[in-house]
Order: structure tokens, then sequence, then C-alpha cells
């Protein structure tokens, strides 16, 4: 009898699941519900950075995706041996003392600090300031040490200590704060008691400064620093944190009942996106794996023995044992913004066509309808082959890649993007052409880290919807980067790798670089550098680094005017 096993990867704009053989990774069903309240751009403002999902959102994916998984591949229900589940993070949610979401309790459904805190929401940079200030200055444990030197917006600690702040009957309410992954491993487990629930080494050890240095989370004295409540939350958390090969519980009976599957189904250990598709892209020990969407992020793997002891990489997004491939360390850096990047400009050129052609009369419904498709079709391609057809002698601008703030190196939510070298001759094709560049740029900036540091780099991977479809953006990061670089052949590699850890978790395969190897992704394409287009690029990094010093140096000088 085959064994088959389930993916669950949570986006940021939709929930893919897809049922996989573990005999060969082959893939029987996949699919894909879209997230109908964050459609709507329901409880976020971009204006100030707040982007927050409704839970009901990821409870309605999960039900919708599995069940047609089961349905299209007609596998029984006895065959499905496990589930894994990746989200997006750090992305935490408040919730009562037995994991009920706050934003399904009544007073609560539509206020947006009871919703999931999305990665990208950037409203603690406050908070996030504080912490790191505590920690250089407390006299103490540095705890972000593991974490890059520098604690982010993005993370834990930061954006519950501003929601607290800012929502006093949110804090009066919430138990404890659960990261996504845990929320929803814990929701299909049945497991019922919080205090025993098995949380995700890669969440906590990546955005909630845990670490076995420590022996945990970092301790009361330090957070009763920054606020009261974070000391009190910490006797609601925990301690020990598990890799995601681990068992969190089995299927309960409620959601075996509501998906078709069984009560025997292994649910593993919750884990992150980027994390579980380097585990579907094959990671080995110096690959660089970047999971390029609407942010990046770059894992690497790395034996003990390989890092000096005590040594912590600067400016990245944690160094965490296990929090990838158990028994090696796991490094994580990455973009605020990559394709989210092209996304802005996509929607600044399309209001013409929204505000005037779409809602024009001349036209018909289904005129605008037929129209409205056939440029979203065609957008990004024709600008991309227009973008190609530049050459690197003609003046191009030069463009900062921070449209959503600076993930790594060196963490800063404050800095912005910018451009410069405009002229009357600038057009759309040469504004995108910068600003595919300048996501290279950074890209770069962040593999000279890893090397500054001492962590070789021998491949390069690149999994996502970027890299598989558009060429241009990967023939140029070949280009800045002056390396190689494969592209994973699978549309669905975190998906693909929580399946890989699911495997190891329900004892098909012993452990998860055996499962990696056997079900892993192959590889579809790789772009070689082009020689005699590797020095410009070098000459225009040279412009975006000098752009990169300008703005940074801004921002620390209006810093400083506003503490006078």
């Amino acid at each position: 009898m085959k064994n088959y096993v389930i993916g669950l990867d949570y986006g940021s704009d939709s929930v893919r699941a897809v049922l996989i053989d573990t005999n060969n990774g082959n893939e029987l069903a996949s699919s894909v519900h879209w997230y109908k309240r964050w459609l709507d751009k329901a409880y976020c403002d971009a204006s100030k950075n707040r982007f927050r999902q409704h839970p009901l959102d990821h409870v309605e994916g999960l039900e919708n995706t599995i069940k047609e998984v089961v349905k299209k591949s007609e596998v029984d229900a006895s065959q499905i041996k496990g589930i894994c589940i990746d989200t997006t993070g750090s992305s935490p949610v408040p919730v009562l003392e037995d994991g009920t979401p706050l934003a399904f309790t009544k007073g609560f459904e539509e206020n947006p600090n009871a919703m999931m805190v999305l990665w990208k929401d950037h409203t603690a940079i406050k908070e996030a300031n504080e912490i790191n200030e505590l920690a250089a200055s407390w006299g103490g444990e540095d705890f972000t040490k593991y974490e890059g030197g520098i604690y982010s917006s993005e993370w834990f600690w930061a954006k519950i200590l501003h929601i607290v702040r800012e929502d006093e009957a949110v804090k009066n309410a919430a138990h404890t704060w659960l990261e996504h992954c845990d929320l929803m491993t814990f929701m299909l487990s049945d497991v019922t008691d919080l205090a025993s629930f098995k949380r995700s080494r890669c969440a906590a050890g990546h955005k909630a400064m845990w670490h076995e240095d420590w022996n945990g989370l970092p301790p009361k004295e330090f957070l009763e620093k920054l606020d009261p409540y974070l000391a009190n939350l910490r006797d609601n958390l925990y301690n020990e944190t598990f890799t995601s090969e681990k068992i969190a519980g089995h299927l309960n009976q409620e959601w075996a009942e509501r998906l078709g599957l069984s009560t025997d189904t292994v649910i593993a250990v919750g884990t992150f996106d980027a994390h579980s598709g380097a585990v579907g892209a094959k990671i080995e020990e110096y690959a660089l794996v970047r999971v390029m969407g609407t942010s990046t992020c770059d894992i690497m793997v790395s034996s003990p023995d390989n890092i000096q002891e005590g040594k912590a990489v600067r400016g990245i997004c944690g160094q965490v044992d296990g929090s990838v491939i158990p028994g090696l360390i796991g490094l994580e850096a990455g973009q605020s913004a990559f394709g989210d990047l092209l996304a802005w400009f996509k929607d600044m050129l399309s209001w013409t066509m929204d505000h005037l052609v779409l809602t024009s009369s001349i036209l018909s419904d289904e005129q605008k309808e037929a129209l409205d498709k056939e440029v979203n079709a065609s957008f990004i391609s024709k600008l991309s082959e227009e973008a190609n057809k530049i050459p690197l002698s003609e003046s191009i601008p030069i463009a900062l890649d921070w449209i959503n703030g600076r993930r790594t190196p060196d963490a800063n939510q404050e800095v912005k993007a910018a451009m410069t070298n405009l002229s009357m001759g600038t057009r759309a094709p040469h504004i995108f052409k910068a600003l595919v560049n300048a996501i290279c740029f950074g890209s770069k900036k962040i593999v000279d880290r890893f090397e500054e540091e001492g962590v070789e780099i021998k491949t390069v991977i690149g999994i996502g919807g970027v890299a598989r479809k558009s060429s241009f953006i990967m023939q140029t990061l070949a280009n800045v980067l002056n390396r190689p670089i494969k592209v994973a052949a699978s549309d669905q590699a975190p998906a693909l790798g929580a399946a890989i850890y699911a495997a190891v978790a329900a004892g098909i395969y012993e452990n998860v670089i055996e499962a990696s190897q056997k079900m892993g992704s192959d590889f579809e394409a790789e772009y070689y550098p082009e020689v005699g287009k590797v020095a410009a690029y070098k000459e225009s990094m040279k412009s975006y680094e000098a752009l990169c010093e300008f703005v940074d140096t801004s921002i620390k000088k209006r810093e400083n005017e506003f503490s006078l």
C-alpha cells in the first residue's frame, strides 16, 4: 500500500495544499484558496504599514484546500499518513486559554488588533527600537545576538508590545499569543492543552529570541523592563521548542470528520514557509536557497563545526539549530519586498487604466473585463521584454528595493525606497529595469554579508513564482551575483517541504535529509552569468551602494535631529 502526506502552505495572499506520494515526491493533487477578506483589503491600511488577516480566511482555506486534494486524488483516508503546515512569519495571533483566536469571540470580530499580525506589518517600529536599545544597554545577555544583532518590527515581541499598548481590550482579553504556524497546527491536533503543545523551533528561534544558550525565551527580568505585560505573558508561553519532523499530535475528531480523514493521521510540528521551501528544494550545506515571492527569504544550513562556537552572523534573521534540518544550524536572511516592489509599480501604472479606461462609458462591461484580463496577463512580461532590450550602456535609473523597509543585511524598517538618475528620456521600461536591478543588488548585499561573515556559498537555488516565471529577473540575478542559479521545478516547494516533514513525522523516512533527497524537487533550469554584462552590473552596484549610504545617512541624521 502506498503512503501519502499533505503539505499545507500559507502565503501572504493564499493557502495551497498538495497531496504527495512519499515514494517519489510526485504531486497527486493540489488546491489553492485565495483569502476572501484579504482580497477586500479588510483590516489593512498600507499608508500606516498595517497588514492584518482574519483567522477565518485561514480556517476556510485549510478546509477547502485539503478537502479538494483528497477528493481530486481519490486516495483512501487511511493512506494519508501525515500533515504539516507552514506559514509566513512572524505572524502572531492573540488567543484565549483554549487556543481560540480572539477574533472569533464577541466584540473582537472586526477589530484589526485582534487579527493575525501579518509578517509585513511594520506598525511596531518604535517597539523594535526599544528592544534593540534595551538589549544593548541593560547589562545582561544580548538576546538579539543570534538574530543578527538587530530585532525587527516584523517579529513576535515587537508586534505584541505594539498591539497591547494600542488596545487595552485586546491586552486584557488575550491569554497568550500563537505564531500562525502554531495556531493552525494546534487547531488540527488532538492536543488540547496549550501549555504542553509543541511550539515551532523555527518560529521561536528566528523571531522570538528563543535560544538554548539562555534555556528558552528571554527571561522575565529582561521582558519586564520593556513592559510588565510581556513578563506576565512569558508565563503563558513556552520554554521548550521542537523541530518540524516531530509529532505535534494526531488529527482530532472534529477536523477528521470535516476533512474526511482519519484520526490516525499524524500532525507534524509547524514551520515557516521559507524553511520548508528550502527542504523542498533539497537544501544542503553551502547552498543558498532564495525563496522568491512577495518578499524573499534566503536560507542556508551549516554544520555546527563550520560556524565558530559562539559566532553570531551579523545582520541576518537568525541562526537556529534545527530550524531547517535537525542537527544543522539554519540561517535566514531576506528582503522585505521582492515581488511586492514590482507589484507596487504595476499598481501605480494601472491607476490610469483603473480610473479612466475601465470607468469609461464608451466600453461595454464585457469589453472592460476582457481588456482588464488582457492587460494583467501581459503587463509584467511586456515590461520585461522591453526592459531587456535596453542596453546597459544607456542611462538607467538607480533604485533602492526598500519599498517596505530593509530586512537584511541589518534590519531597518524605517528606511524608504528611492530612485535617482531620472531624465526626460526615462520611460516605464527603464524604471522597471531599475527596480529589477534593485532587487538583484539587494540580493547581492545578502550574499556578500554571508561571505564576509565566513559562511561559504557554493550553490544558489531559486524557488517560487518569480524564479519559475521570469527569465529576465533570474538572468539579471545571475549577472549581478556573478554565479549560476538553479531553479527548482516545483510550483509549490514550501508545501512540498512541509509534506517532507510530515513524511518523517509519520515514520516513513528516518530523517529530513533522506526524505528531501527522495521527495524533493528536481531542477528545471539554470542561469549562468553573461560575461559581457557582469562588469557593467558591478559598476551599477557601486551606484546602488552609494544611494544606500545616502538614504541610511539621511535617516540617521533625521533621527538625531528629532532626539535633540
